[in-house]
C-alpha cells in the first residue's frame, strides 16, 4: 500500500550507485534550464518572477516521491501559466497582493480536484479532451502567449487580454512608445536562442541569455535608457502560508480549476506516456499521476506555488541528460533552493525583454501547422473541430475556447454514434467470406431473396431510429422477393431498452410479411441481453447462429446448425436467470 501512494520506495531501495552520476547531471541540467523559464513563466501568470522558482521548487520534491514516472519534468509551464493569467484576470482584483492570494487559493482548489479525481480512480476524464481540440487550443494559446510578451520585447506598456482582437489593438495602440534597446536587445534574444539551438541542444541557451543580458544592462546601463529590469527579488526559500480561503470570486475559481486541472494532467500523462515507451523498466498509473500532480499542486500552494504540471521540453532534456529515475528532480529542486538561498541578488539586473524573448520562442513550437493540413487532407470533421477551437479560443476566451471545443467533440461523437457505419453484405465468391457489397461490388454474389446487413456500433436509443429507417429502405430495395432479413451482429456490443423494444417490433412487423429474421455472430455481452431482456422469445433461439454463412446456409438449403454450432449460438449468462 504504501509502494503504491509512494512509489519511490518501490525503486529507492534497489536504486543502482551507477544510476546517480546520470540523475545527477539530468538534474542540474534540468535545475539551470527551470531558473528562466520559471521565473518567465511566472510573468506570463501575471505573478511577480519570483513565484516560477517557488512553483519549481515543492512540487518537483513531491512528485519525485509520489509520481511513477521516472522521466517526467514537473513544474511551471506557459499553458497552465496562460490559463492563470486568463481566469485570475476576469476577477479584476485591485492590487497585486490580492492577485496572487487568488493564484494560491486556486492551486490549491487545483490541487484538491487532481487528488480527489485521482482518488476516486476518475483519470478517463482526460479523454474528452480530444487531440484536435487540444490541437487548435495548444495553438492559439500560443500565439496569444506570444502577443502578450511583446510588450516586454517592445519596451512599452500593454493591457493583457485573452481576446486577439483586444490583444492587437491594444498592441498597435502603443507602438509609438518602442524602447529602440529593449527591442534590439529582444530581437537579437530571440535570434540567439535560435542560433544556438541549431547548434546544440545541449547548450542552456536560455541561461547563457541570462547571463548576457544581465551583463548588458551592467555595462551599458541601460536601465537607464529605459530597459525594464526584474529589480529585487525576495532572498530564501518560500514560506508555509496557508491560501486566504477568504478570496472573493469563488464561484468563478471552480471553472477555471477544473479546466487547469484537466489540462494540466492530460498534458502530463501524455507526456509521461511518451516517455514510458523509451523505458520498459517500469509502468505508468495513470490514477496514481492523477494523484500525484494532485498533491504537488496541493502542497505547492502551501509553499507559493501557482499550478503545476509535465512541461514536454524539460522531460525531453531529462531525459536526453540520461536520468533514471526521480533523484533528478531532487537535484534540480536543489539547485532551485541553491538559486532562492544565494543568488536571487544577481538578477535584479535581469532585463525582462530577454525572459519574453525566452518565452516567445519556447510556445513558437507549440503551434502545430501539420497535424491540421493531415486533417483537412483525410478528416474533415475533425479539422472543423480544430479551427473551430482555434478561433473560439482566440477571440472569445482561452477558457470558453477549450471547453466549448470539449462540447463540440462530444456533439461530433454523439453524431457519429446516431450514425454509424451500416454495410449489405453479400457473399464473396468461391468462399465463406460476407463483406460489403459496396466495397466488393464485382466480386460479390447477391441473394435476392435475402438481406444481410451488418451494424457497425451498439443500438441504443440515440441510433434506433437511424437503424429502422436504413433497415427498412434496404427491405424496400430488396423488393417482393425478399424472404430472409440476416443481421450480421458482430460489432454491436450492446443494446438498450429502447433499441431492444424497437428490434421487437421489427422482427414481429417482418414475420407479419413473411420476412423471417436471423441473428449471426452475436458475441456474449449481446446474447446475455437477449436472453436477460426476453428479445430471445421474439427473435427465436432457432434463428440465432454463429456465423454468417451458417445463417445462409440454412436459409438456403435448411441445413441444420450440429450440436456444437447450436451451443455456442445460445450461450448466455442470462440464459438460465
Amino acid at each position: 500500500m504504501l509502494k503504491k501512494l509512494f512509489p519511490i520506495f518501490s525503486w529507492i531501495r534497489e536504486y543502482n550507485r551507477s544510476c546517480l552520476f546520470n540523475d545527477v547531471t539530468a538534474g542540474i541540467t534540468l535545475g539551470i534550464m527551470l531558473v528562466p523559464q520559471g521565473m518567465a513563466y511566472a510573468m506570463i501568470a501575471g505573478m511577480p518572477p519570483i513565484y516560477g522558482l517557488y512553483a519549481a521548487l515543492v512540487p518537483q520534491l513531491v512528485y519525485a516521491v509520489t509520481g511513477t514516472s521516472r522521466q517526467l519534468a514537473v513544474g511551471p509551464v506557459a499553458m497552465d501559466s496562460l490559463l492563470v493569467a486568463a481566469g485570475i484576470g476576469a476577477l479584476q482584483l485591485s492590487n497585486i497582493q490580492d492577485y496572487i492570494a487568488a493564484v494560491l487559493f486556486l492551486t490549491l482548489i487545483i490541487g484538491g480536484l487532481q487528488l480527489i479525481l485521482g482518488f476516486l480512480r476518475m483519470g478517463f476524464f482526460v479523454n474528452f479532451l480530444s487531440k484536435p481540440v487540444i490541437s487548435g487550443f495548444t495553438s492559439a494559446a500560443a500565439i496569444l502567449i506570444g502577443l502578450g510578451q511583446l510588450k516586454h520585447v517592445l519596451g512599452i506598456e500593454i493591457q493583457q487580454s485573452s481576446k486577439i482582437y483586444i490583444l492587437l489593438s491594444n498592441i498597435f495602440g502603443e507602438l509609438h512608445g518602442i524602447n529602440l534597446y529593449a527591442l534590439l536587445m529582444g530581437m537579437g534574444a530571440i535570434l540567439l536562442i535560435l542560433l544556438v539551438g541549431k547548434m546544440s541542444k545541449k547548450i542552456p541557451a536560455p541561461l547563457l541569455l541570462v547571463i548576457l543580458g544581465i551583463a548588458a544592462v551592467f555595462a551599458f546601463g541601460l536601465e537607464t535608457k529605459g530597459v525594464k529590469v526584474v529589480g529585487e527579488i525576495p532572498k530564501g526559500l518560500p514560506e508555509f502560508i496557508l491560501p486566504d480561503l477568504s478570496v472573493n470570486g469563488l464561484g468563478q475559481l471552480i471553472p477555471i480549476a477544473i479546466t487547469i486541472a484537466l489540462f494540466g494532467y492530460m498534458e502530463s500523462i501524455s507526456i509521461a506516456k511518451s516517455i514510458e515507451e523509451k523505458h520498459p523498466e517500469y509502468e505508468i498509473d495513470a490514477n496514481q499521476e492523477l494523484k500525484a500532480l494532485g498533491l504537488s499542486n496541493l502542497l505547492g500552494s502551501l509553499f507559493q506555488s501557482f499550478p503545476v504540471s509535465g512541461s514536454f521540453s524539460r522531460t525531453a532534456v531529462n531525459d536526453q541528460a540520461g536520468a533514471k529515475t526521480g533523484v533528478s528532480l531532487i537535484i534540480s529542486a536543489l539547485i532551485i533552493a541553491g538559486t532562492l538561498l544565494f543568488l536571487t541578488p544577481f538578477f535584479y539586473n535581469l532585463p525582462t525583454t530577454v525572459l519574453g524573448a525566452i518565452i516567445i520562442v519556447s510556445v513558437f513550437g507549440l503551434i502545430d501547422v501539420k497535424y491540421p493540413i493531415i486533417l483537412f487532407k483525410h478528416r474533415k470533421d475533425e479539422f472543423f473541430l480544430l479551427i473551430t477551437t482555434f478561433i473560439m479560443t482566440l477571440f472569445i476566451g482561452l477558457i470558453e475556447g477549450i471547453l466549448l471545443g470539449v462540447l463540440l467533440s462530444l456533439l461530433l461523437l454523439v453524431y457519429r454514434t446516431s450514425h454509424p457505419h451500416i454495410a449489405v453484405l453479400g457473399r464473396i465468391k468461391g468462399s465463406d467470406y460476407f463483406k460489403n457489397v459496396e466495397r466488393f461490388s464485382k466480386e460479390v454474389d447477391i441473394d435476392k431473396d435475402k438481406l444481410i446487413i451488418r451494424f457497425d456500433a451498439q443500438l441504443y436509443f440515440g441510433n434506433k431510429d437511424y437503424f429502422k429507417k436504413e433497415l427498412y429502405r434496404h427491405i424496400d430495395r430488396k423488393g417482393p422477393l425478399l424472404n430472409y432479413v440476416i443481421l450480421n451482429a458482430e460489432a454491436i456490443n450492446y443494446i438498450d431498452s429502447s433499441a431492444a423494444s424497437m428490434l421487437e417490433r421489427i422482427i414481429k412487423d417482418l414475420h407479419k410479411k413473411g420476412i423471417r429474421f436471423f441473428v449471426a455472430g452475436a458475441i456474449g455481452p449481446t446474447r446475455d441481453i437477449f436472453f436477460s431482456s426476453g428479445l430471445i422469445n421474439v427473435i427465436g433461439t432457432e434463428n440465432l447462429f454463429v456465423r454468417t454463412f451458417e445463417a445462409v446456409a440454412y436459409c438456403t438449403n435448411q441445413t441444420e446448425r450440429n450440436e456444437i454450432q447450436e451451443k455456442i449460438s445460445l450461450q448466455s449468462k442470462a440464459k438460465h436467470l
